[in-house]
């Protein structure tokens, strides 16, 4: 029988156990299945000799590659599918202040990793923002310069 077969009936606290001495750590879980396929997986690492070298390179290549921020890929500037997109393009990345200057005054906006910041209140888009600031219809990326 085969060793990964056998963890199936293995105790909670010799899943645990099992799992500190192949991976060196205590498990913050008891949780049967995330123990079983940790150790599970831990040890077809280790019966395959570890990581395959070229399976490595190809990660490493892939994340000198892609930009996960703007969902590019570096050498082509391509965008990716439009699945794995998950932020607008024009978006700056998440931290980023945009900043305006309308009709005499300093306008900030905190971009966030799923919406904005505006004088302390979260807004799910820039459009509402843009419209609260002047009070008619706009489009949030063309009041921002952002298109």
């Amino acid at each position: 029988m085969n060793r990964i077969d056998e963890l199936a009936s293995f105790s909670i606290t010799e899943l645990e156990e099992l799992f500190q001495k192949l991976l060196g750590k205590t498990s913050s879980s008891n949780n049967r299945l995330y123990l079983s396929r940790n150790i599970a997986y831990k040890l077809q690492e280790k019966e395959s000799d570890g990581f395959p070298k070229k399976l490595a390179e190809s990660i490493q290549q892939l994340i000198k590659e892609l930009d996960p921020i703007n969902m590019t890929i570096l050498r082509s500037s391509r965008p990716l599918s439009k699945k794995l997109q998950t932020r607008d393009q024009r978006l700056p990345i998440p931290g980023t202040t945009i900043t305006k200057k309308y009709k005499d005054q300093l306008i900030e906006v905190k971009v966030l990793e799923k919406g904005f910041e505006y004088k302390g209140k979260y807004y799910k888009t820039l459009t509402s923002i843009s419209e609260e600031i002047t009070s008619s219809h706009w489009s949030g990326f063309n009041f921002f310069n952002l298109e």
